[in-house]
């Protein structure tokens, strides 16, 4: 798959050295405490044996996890998603049983000049999670967004996600929600 500039596509095993840096310039970013359970104090400090695993676990090949990502002509990695599998029945990161085995967008992060770009670098690693999550056999697509994170939200609607009503406490005790969206197969705006 491709956006204008950039080939949108799952990674490969031995990239985890560019993973580990998307990672850490993600964890980076301002909104980052809003965006990711991780901090970059924690992350930096993994082993590399840690991050090939990661990327091993999430590369092409995978049927649970995928992260895609979006490459410049440069090799320049814009941006990435990770879509996770989550099984009917199984304890979920949030402490959830879902009642039928659906996606979960996690990690989303573009680089910030490539926000919002005419390149269409986040629809297209959307356009690109929702397809492997569809032709995995998955009828149902969620991730979940801070309550203020209003600049991601805006997009998650855009792309046609829509609130679920459904929230999660964040960890720690700070009294913030994360908010459920979701996007079903077979749905126009999907």
């Amino acid at each position: 798959m491709n956006s204008s500039t950039h080939v949108i596509r799952s990674i490969r095993s031995d990239e985890w050295p560019q993973v580990k840096e998307l990672r850490l310039d993600a964890l980076r970013d301002p909104v980052a405490h809003l965006a990711f359970l991780e901090t970059y104090e924690d992350a930096v400090t993994k082993s590399d044996g840690f991050w090939q695993d990661r990327a091993a676990g999430a590369a092409v090949d995978a049927t649970t996890r995928q992260q895609i990502v979006a490459v410049g002509e440069d090799g320049v990695w814009a941006g990435s998603v990770t879509v996770l599998v989550e099984e009917a029945g199984v304890r979920d990161a949030f402490g959830e049983v879902p009642e039928r085995t659906q996606a979960h967008v996690v990690g989303v992060y573009v680089r910030p000049e490539f926000r919002g770009s005419e390149a269409g670098v986040t629809r297209g690693l959307f356009d690109a999670a929702l397809a492997w999550s569809w032709e995995a056999g998955l009828d149902r697509v969620r991730l979940f967004v801070h309550e203020k994170n209003g600049r991601a939200e805006a997009f998650y609607r855009k792309a046609g996600f829509l609130p679920t009503g459904q929230t999660a406490p964040m960890p720690g005790d700070t009294g913030e929600l994360e908010l459920e969206f979701a996007i079903d197969r077979g749905d126009p705006r999907a």
